[in-house]
């Protein structure tokens, strides 16, 4: 991606040999990336970050952010190579997919500990929940506005319900219409991976209380091992 080619480029221009690494992952590494509901999540390692390495990152990360993505992580290379325990979600998404556009892979030899997965999975899941129905109690009655966050919020939930089927022992390996095809026949659950309607706008808000509650059941079930299959199946025909 051309937008990707100059970010490294700005990137090696402002740090040149203090660059260690420019890895993207996620989605965008995966060959799945949908530049409407998708992000590209791009992991920058440093051999030091201290105020000067943030004030010459400034504009291409106010730069990168205008066009329409998250700022890249910024870590240190002790960072990166002590990180994994810490943030599982993050660094299994990485080891799952990523592409080095620059420099040393410090992915490939890390070792993800999962003892705290499953709850940071939970705890991400419920915090962004919270926030999800904060914000949507402020917009339930304005169609443009709830669509907007519906939407905005597509990629958030689709990651974090792919950690949850992972953390009840279910791998999702292609994209969430993949799952849907793949799973939800064998529960008499009605296909819907090629539809790409979007409900009337007068019945939004119906929508989107209704999708709430069914997201929220993925994350009242991570009380329990493994992740109910119901929850499971209905989790990916909500994100189909």
């Amino acid at each position: 991606m051309e937008e990707l080619n100059e970010l490294v480029d700005k990137l090696t221009r402002a740090y040149q040999d203090r660059l260690v690494s420019v890895v993207l992952y996620g989605s965008g590494a995966a060959g799945n990336h949908d530049a409407n509901f998708s992000d590209l999540n791009v992991l920058c390692v440093l051999k030091q970050i201290t105020p000067r390495e943030l004030g010459e990152g400034e504009p291409i990360l106010r730069w990168w952010r205008g066009q329409g993505h998250p700022s890249p992580l910024l870590m240190t290379e002790e960072e990166a190579h002590n990180s994994a325990d810490s943030f599982p979600i993050e660094f299994r998404d990485m080891q799952d997919h990523r592409k080095v556009l620059h420099g040393v892979d410090v992915i490939a030899h890390l070792h993800v500990d999962t003892r705290h997965y499953r709850t940071q999975v939970e705890h991400e899941l419920r915090a962004k929940l919270f926030r999800l129905r904060q914000q949507g109690a402020q917009v339930l009655s304005d169609p443009a506005a709830l669509l907007k966050l519906c939407v905005d919020s597509v990629s958030t939930f689709c990651t974090l319900g792919r950690h949850a089927l992972a953390a009840g022992g279910i791998e999702v390996t292609g994209g969430r219409r993949d799952a849907v095809h793949r799973d939800l026949p064998s529960v008499g659950a009605v296909n819907i991976a090629g539809t790409r309607s979007v409900p009337d706008p007068q019945d939004l808000g119906r929508h989107f209380l209704v999708n709430f509650d069914l997201t929220s059941e993925i994350w009242r079930g991570m009380g329990t091992a493994p992740l109910p299959r119901s929850d499971i199946m209905r989790y990916q025909y909500l994100n189909a």
